[in-house]
């Protein structure tokens, strides 16, 4: 039965990362998930994305982004996009739910997890680079306006040991590791799919049972290259580390062929449809789009006839901005370095025919538009100076402006 003041949560900070959602939702009703689906999203997300996503999810909810500004120890982990995943931390106000599972969008759901509702705040599992840490991808929590404060105020008064989210929830939440065994989350439900396999006759004893896959680390699904054709990623140059990961990269990339990209083509040819001749204009998200505008639209992709789906996606519902919930904390600036990447997801050899040809525009559409060109050529030395002393270029090619660009440039 559906349970409609539970919610499954996540993040979406840039219509790159809105593509892992898509999948993390799009998944989760693949599974028959018996709780709200919601997405938090930031103002960098673009109006065409919001209505993509307002399909999948029930909820759509801006918040502003909230930067931790650390740069020396993020420079450290040589991961400076983290410092934005402290906006995770609005997931506390979402009162209207009483219990709600985050997820980052960066995992995959493999089977059903409405069980996760039964654990309590602060339920996670352990990390596996330190597992006398949780995971910070996957965890149960209560909201609270309350929880939420002290958790800024704790950013404040303490920062974060690793400059992102874990490291501050792991502060905060420092008793996870002794207190309550009860709190401590199966490693089945925060899979990492790039380190899992160390240990494989544990892989082999238990790798069936995973429920929740993780792509940690700075490559994302949508980072490898892709082929339509044989329905697989390809090793060559993907830094695939083994057959395990490279399954669960095809699942997800099915998913994305599958059921996420002709959301994309159905939208256009509602709007087609509703006034024939004209570009359409997304407008607000979760609103009737207007009519008359060169709104660009994603390449062409397969036809609606061929999502693959064990529940149709629901209907727009709509949309909140933070203010509805709490008051805004204090956010960090507005920009995300996007990390630049060299090579297209797909290669295929040999004339495809029209069809592959479509789907083969759309693979590499969600690749090319994470790539970020380079207006000033830095040395690995400099490029690393420069985040530790925090000296963004926001005139440049670290500002949202350029990003966005290249974003709408790509959807073109």
């Amino acid at each position: 039965m559906p349970v409609s003041d539970q919610a499954f949560v996540t993040l979406a900070t840039n219509d790159v990362y809105c593509q892992g959602a898509l999948v993390l939702g799009q998944s989760l009703r693949n599974q028959r998930a018996t709780r709200k689906l919601v997405v938090l999203i930031t103002p960098q997300v673009s109006s065409l994305l919001r209505v993509i996503l307002s399909k999948v999810f029930d909820e759509v909810i801006e918040v502003n982004l909230i930067d931790s500004a650390d740069y020396i120890h993020l420079a450290f982990l040589k991961r400076p996009e983290l410092g934005v995943t402290l906006t995770k931390l609005h997931c506390w106000t979402l009162t209207h739910y009483s219990k709600c599972v985050f997820l980052d969008a960066d995992t995959l759901v493999l089977s059903n997890i409405d069980e996760l509702f039964d654990r309590t705040e602060f339920s996670a599992a352990p990390d596996p680079g330190w597992p006398d840490c949780f995971n910070s991808g996957v965890f149960v929590f209560q909201p609270s306006l309350e929880t939420h404060g002290l958790l800024l105020q704790h950013a404040t008064d303490h920062g974060s040991f690793d400059g992102a989210d874990q490291g501050l929830l792991n502060s905060f939440f420092s008793s996870w590791s002794t207190a309550d065994i009860h709190k401590h989350l199966p490693f089945i439900y925060n899979l990492s799919s790039n380190t899992a396999y160390t240990y494989s006759p544990a892989f082999k004893r238990f790798g069936s049972s995973v429920k929740v896959v993780h792509f940690l680390g700075p490559s994302k699904p949508w980072n490898y290259k892709y082929n339509p054709q044989t329905g697989s990623v390809l090793e060559e140059g993907s830094g695939l580390a083994n057959q395990h990961q490279t399954s669960f990269l095809n699942l997800w990339w099915k998913i994305y062929q599958h059921s996420v990209l002709p959301l994309y083509s159905s939208f256009r040819d509602e709007e087609e449809r509703a006034s024939p001749g004209h570009s359409a204009d997304i407008g607000e998200p979760c609103t009737k789009p207007a009519v008359g505008s060169s709104q660009p639209w994603p390449a062409e992709g397969p036809s609606e006839q061929t999502v693959v789906t064990d529940d149709t996606p629901p209907s727009p519902k709509g949309c909140h901005s933070e203010d509805q919930l709490a008051d805004k904390a204090e956010g960090g600036p507005p920009v995300e370095t996007l990390e630049p990447s060299q090579e297209p997801p797909v290669d295929v050899t040999g004339d495809p025919s029209p069809q592959d040809a479509l789907e083969v525009d759309l693979a590499m559409s969600v690749f090319e538009i994470s790539i970020e060109e380079k207006v000033k050529e830095l040395s690995p030395e400099e490029e690393r100076r420069k985040w530790e002393e925090g000296r963004i270029d926001y005139m440049g090619k670290d500002a949202f402006a350029r990003i966005q660009e290249k974003l709408d440039r790509f959807l073109q």
